[in-house]
């Protein structure tokens, strides 16, 4: 796909399935993306939290972003998860995966070491060095312990022209209204949180990277679609039907909650690798109940 325009819309942070026996299923992943293409999604985020991608290994990453390749056919846009807290380490792969195929880039924010503004700043600064993908950025505070601010965001995507958007997963309303005042026109910035979506479509973003969009699909499109002609009230309705089952996903963490409903609707087995485990038989049971609610 021509990387020319901006992401929009409904973006899936894929799982990844795996057998029984802990070994991807390359079957199940091909059914998973048709079933997404189908589902109207507008685009694929292949190596994201949700893919649990940390639990993969180097050719593991590459047989799986591969396989995603192929089953995608460049029918829609595919982005694909390169991130880590060792800059060298990233900048690395940037320049030996085989990324042909992939359309944008999309990297954390650098975890765990808590780095400062410049840091974050110098860490995307050789990323951008490192590729010509056009890099969207990952600000997720919850899991990284970082939180990149509006005004270094701003001054990225003024500094490089292939630094392009960023999703935002701070969950700072506040924030998020100041990075919206403050960026540059054509700088896209996408939600990274299911429940504010459309709250966050309300003050500008253009769509979302849902986990949410892997089991409710329709119910996830449908709400984006609606936001970006107008039609808030009618997306209202959908969204607040939703919305218990959208945070029955993370009850006991991500992608657990996604799995059980994969599972629940036959597209994947029910199986995550450590340190990440199933949803407890409590979830099960409540999302079986929103289920067939």
């Amino acid at each position: 796909m021509a990387t020319n325009q901006q992401l929009k819309g409904t973006g899936v942070a894929m799982i990844t399935p795996f057998q029984q026996n802990g070994m991807v299923d390359y079957p199940a992943l091909e059914k998973l993306v048709d079933n997404l293409i189908r589902g109207g999604v507008d685009f694929l985020v292949a190596l994201g939290t949700t893919a649990e991608t940390s639990t993969l290994s180097a050719a593991e990453r590459q047989e799986v972003l591969s396989a995603i390749i192929s089953y995608t056919a460049n029918k829609v846009p595919l982005v694909c998860g390169v991130g880590g807290n060792n800059t060298e380490e990233v900048v690395q792969q940037l320049k030996t995966m085989d990324l042909r195929g992939v359309d944008y880039i999309l990297s954390v924010v650098p975890y765990y070491t808590k780095p400062s503004q410049e840091g974050i700043y110098q860490h995307f600064a050789a990323l951008a060095g490192a590729t010509n993908k056009q890099i969207y950025m990952y600000n997720v505070p919850g899991r990284t312990g970082s939180n990149i601010l509006p005004e270094t965001i701003v001054r990225l995507a003024k500094d490089f022209k292939n630094i392009v958007g960023i999703k935002e997963a701070s969950g700072n309303m506040v924030q998020c209204m100041e990075l919206m005042r403050t960026k540059p026109d054509n700088f896209n910035v996408l939600s990274g949180d299911d429940n504010l979506v459309l709250a966050q479509m309300a003050i500008g973003m253009e769509g979302v990277i849902s986990v949410a969009a892997n089991c409710y699909t329709k119910e996830v499109t449908d709400i984006v679609n609606l936001a970006i002609v107008g039609k808030f009230e009618k997306a209202r309705k959908v969204l607040y039907k939703m919305l218990p089952g959208f945070d029955l996903l993370f009850a006991d963490g991500n992608p657990a909650g996604a799995k059980f409903v994969l599972h629940q609707q036959g597209l994947c087995e029910n199986v995550l690798r450590l340190p990440l485990v199933p949803v407890t038989e409590a979830t099960a049971a409540r999302i079986t109940a929103f289920l067939n609610g």
